[in-house]
């Protein structure tokens, strides 16, 4: 329930030479963006999903995700949302951790930024060449406040 995790903005050049062949398309929106909290509906492939996220502190957040029928996430994020975001996620294995990188779309292009989820927000890691400037902290690079946007 507790999520922890890092932002970082990527040299595309670099990101494009190594990048996976696919990755999956994501579609989300938010029901309620306020300052404690948001929740969001995401379309991710096939699959929907419902998530409260709570305001960050430094890179730790309450998240509690749930799936849901697809149907139901397509009509939330139709009727319930005033905007929404695509992107395509990558997956990238690099030194022991899974890193996501999301390359966003239309009028959010050409941004593209990499996440890492942590155990804890002191664990170490190795950072692939590609990335640049950490983003965590500035609330701009959050997706609910990128939406505005979109």
């Amino acid at each position: 329930m507790v999520e922890i995790e890092r932002k970082f903005l990527i040299d595309a050049d670099k990101w494009n030479a190594v990048k996976p062949k696919t990755g999956i398309a994501i579609r989300q929106g938010y029901i309620f963006n306020e300052e404690k909290g948001v929740l969001r509906v995401r379309i991710k492939g096939e699959k929907g999903f419902l998530t409260i996220k709570s305001k960050n502190v430094s890179a730790t957040r309450l998240e509690i995700e749930h799936e849901i029928p697809l149907n139901e996430a397509t009509v939330l994020l139709e009727k319930m949302c005033d905007r929404f975001l695509s992107k395509t996620r990558y997956l990238f294995n690099f030194e022991g951790h899974l890193w996501e990188i999301d390359e966003f779309e239309n009028r959010l292009a050409p941004l593209i930024l990499a996440e890492i989820e942590l155990k804890s927000e002191d664990e170490g890691f190795v950072r692939p060449d590609f990335i640049t400037q950490e983003v965590t902290e500035n609330p701009a690079y959050y997706n609910s406040e990128l939406i505005k946007n979109a």
